[in-house]
């Protein structure tokens, strides 16, 4: 085991007899530093060491022909000051290599969520298609802060919405809280921890007046889908979301007590809406089909309808309302509800938000409610405080 003073320039010109399995050089300048040569003529750069228990170890760095000799005397270095503070590097490697991957926590990470989370899809295809293919070979103690967080805002530049690439980063921050939970080594620190998510800036607050919503329903009223009338008129009427109407079943609905019983939320919890009389009214008047339990289906299928876009863009554009949103009739209703004089607390419960400050984004009051408002005001006073002498002259 011949002992030299490794440097660049000799690495080429170190070789192995054939007679011999290995040739170690031991480095005169770093103790426990050295190249191992192979009758082959390959070379792997190491370090020897004692753990804390006295024992012998070596640790490999790399083979020198995958890096310079610079580098593997860095390397070195590195990994000595660790074995001086009472590291063991040969462990810490076992460690590290049994941290599995982004991709590998995400696959128990959907099994988990698909017991309790309704939107576990999105969950899945978000995954699939935007973090995995960035970040999936990556080790769960190799993401960096900094870096997500660059890529988050590479993608809004890129074109994304706010609010998708907010997702994006809930997710993977929960993905870390749950690998923490379960104990999976490299979660220990989640490099989200902390960060608060960009204002998506997306609150649109679109509300039908009464005369779109007239046009609204002249131009769902020719729509080659007869179920689209329906499914617009329920949306509007009861402030539900589309998921919830177009996967609701007849059993679920009670004319007499006025009520419809939706068992499966966004939050999770089973709501009922109040039923008005022309909501009724709209109730009754849709067809029913022979052995079909589904309220507003897919008459060809019988099924739900995965989408009524095409039949919905169709509507709103002869309607010459281009820019509203089939949940723009959820804020509509909401806004209905608030501009009758109802309190925000009421449409919470008539909307299903867990929390009344939900509901706040749906305060809008028209400017004719608001001047009844005042003018009302003004009146309690009793008193009347313009004259004729006030009046310009």
């Amino acid at each position: 085991m011949p002992k030299i003073k490794l440097e660049a320039c000799i690495i080429p010109t170190l070789y192995c007899p054939p007679e011999k399995d290995h040739v170690t050089f031991f480095d005169t300048a770093i103790v426990g530093f050295l190249v191992e040569m192979r009758p082959n003529g390959r070379g792997t750069y190491s370090l020897r060491y004692k753990d804390e228990y006295g024992k012998q170890r070596q640790y490999k760095i790399a083979r020198t022909a995958d890096i310079t000799f610079a580098e593997a005397k860095k390397e070195a270095i590195r990994i000595k000051s660790r074995v001086v503070v009472g590291k063991n590097p040969a462990e810490d490697r076992k460690a590290n290599r049994s941290i599995p991957t982004v991709a590998e926590l995400a696959t128990r990470y959907l099994e988990y969520v698909k017991t309790y989370k309704r939107s576990h899809d999105i969950d899945e295809r978000y995954l699939r298609l935007h973090v995995l293919p960035r970040y999936g070979k990556r080790h769960l103690n190799q993401l960096d802060q900094t870096e997500l967080l660059e890529w988050f805002n590479s993608k809004v530049a890129d074109g994304y919405a706010q609010a998708t690439v907010n997702r994006w980063q809930v997710i993977l921050g929960h993905m870390y809280r749950m690998a923490k939970r379960w104990g999976i080594p490299g979660a220990e620190v989640n490099p989200l921890e902390g960060v608060k998510q960009k204002d998506p800036a997306n609150r649109i607050e679109r509300f039908l007046t009464a005369d779109e919503t007239k046009r609204l329903k002249d131009a769902v009223e020719e729509s080659p889908n007869f179920m689209l009338r329906y499914i617009v008129a329920l949306l509007l009427l009861t402030g539900c979301r589309k998921r919830e109407l177009l996967d609701s079943r007849w059993e679920d609905f009670s004319i007499e007590r006025k009520s419809w019983r939706i068992p499966f939320t966004k939050t999770g919890k089973v709501r009922h809406v109040p039923l008005s009389q022309e909501a009724i009214a709209v109730l009754k008047a849709i067809p029913r089909f022979d052995d079909c339990p589904f309220v507003v289906p897919n008459p060809e299928t019988l099924q739900p309808f995965q989408s009524i876009y095409n039949s919905w863009n169709n509507a709103r554009i002869r309607a010459k309302l281009p820019d509203v949103r089939l949940h723009d009739l959820r804020h509509s209703c909401a806004s209905n509800l608030v501009n009758s004089g109802q309190s925000l607390y009421v449409v919470a419960k008539v909307l299903g938000h867990a929390q009344v400050r939900t509901s706040e984004r749906y305060a809008h009051l028209s400017s004719d409610t608001l001047l009844n408002a005042v003018n009302a005001a003004s009146q309690l006073a009793g008193t009347t405080w313009a004259d004729e002498t006030w009046t310009a002259a």
